[in-house]
């Protein structure tokens, strides 16, 4: 691992991660802005987009600063998590509104991809983040590190150079002062004295490779001790998302099933009463109509059950099938 190698990593990091910041952003606008619409006064319609822009906005100022944080190796305390999660759920929220509102599951499981993958890219893109500032931290203390210790064993080997060099200008003017009586000493104890410095040399250059492969083998040992690691957390993380996802796939499968049940329960117990002896209250008629409507019952037979005409029974059937021709069907009706 270098720096080239990070310097990647983050590219690849940063790329993605706004792609899909983007991508979400603009999902969202075009989904909220419908919604919107619908519930702001017609006059005022045109603001309409102002709201998920303001949403996204936030999105993407805590998506900056974390990535400066995490850079700098900082921390921004408590608020910028509320703000991050809070941002994701309001996204979340709006998108599935408008198929919360009309109990389409289908809508509101689609609707919630974007949102969701935002929420969990920021989360994990931080996360990346900091590793990344850790691990390039770490990077150059070592490298810091290597370059002090040949700097050291540079000045080492100057100062041999020198303390030999001395020595040797040293030996020579002892050399020249006695050469004429210890001529045959002086070449013995020379040649002693090379061996000597050959044997240190040769014992040195041992070492200093000795330190350099035990070096080498403590980086190696250090690398696969951190790509240990990181599998090992990256895979529990893997395992803690997907334990969450099955729980929650559990608990909306659990839930749809409970609403399902309490709606044939009131859909049998309205079915179940017989023909109405009297026109019932329009709600509870309402209702009648509604279950009868769900449940494949004849118009014919809907209308003895609420006690009210075909007429109005036809036009309560064609609002469950089409809520707009159930309107223009009333008006109809009233304009006769």
């Amino acid at each position: 691992m270098n720096a080239v190698h990070v310097r990647s990593a983050e590219k690849a990091l940063n790329v993605g991660t706004w792609l899909i910041v983007f991508g979400a952003m603009l999902y969202s606008v075009l989904t909220v802005t419908p919604l919107m619409a619908d519930h702001t006064a017609d006059r005022w319609s045109w603001t309409a987009p102002i709201l998920p822009l303001v949403v996204d906005a936030a999105v993407v100022i805590v998506v900056k600063l974390d990535d400066v944080l995490a850079r700098l190796g900082g921390h921004g305390g408590r608020w910028p998590v509320v703000l991050r999660w809070m941002t994701g759920l309001m996204t979340l929220a709006l998108n599935t509104a408008d198929s919360a509102l009309k109990n389409d599951l289908v809508g509101m499981a689609v609707h919630a991809v974007a949102p969701l993958l935002l929420i969990v890219t920021a989360e994990t893109g931080l996360a990346y983040r900091r590793a990344i500032a850790r691990a390039v931290a770490a990077l150059e203390a070592e490298q810091k590190a290597e370059r002090a210790e040949r700097e050291r064993a540079a000045r080492e080997r100057a100062d041999r150079t020198r303390a030999e060099a001395r020595e040797e200008r040293e030996h020579a003017a002892q050399s020249a002062r006695e050469q004429r009586d210890h001529e045959a000493l002086l070449a013995r104890e020379q040649s002693e004295r090379e061996e000597r410095r050959r044997r240190e040399e040769r014992e040195e250059r041992e070492r200093l490779e000795a330190a350099e492969r035990e070096s080498r083998e403590r980086r190696e040992r250090e690398r696969e001790h951190r790509e240990q690691e990181r599998a090992r957390l990256e895979r529990e993380a893997r395992e803690r998302t997907e334990t969450e996802a099955r729980e929650r796939a559990a608990a909306v499968e659990r839930e749809r099933r409970e609403r399902e049940a309490l709606a044939t329960r009131e859909r049998a117990a309205l079915l179940d009463r017989g023909p109405a002896t009297s026109k019932l209250p329009e709600d509870e008629a309402r209702r009648i109509v509604a279950a009868a409507c769900e449940a494949g019952f004849p118009v014919r037979q809907a209308a003895e059950l609420s006690g009210w005409s075909v007429g109005w029974v036809s036009t309560r059937y064609a609002e469950h099938r089409e809520p707009d021709a159930g309107r223009r069907a009333d008006l109809a009706i009233a304009g006769q």
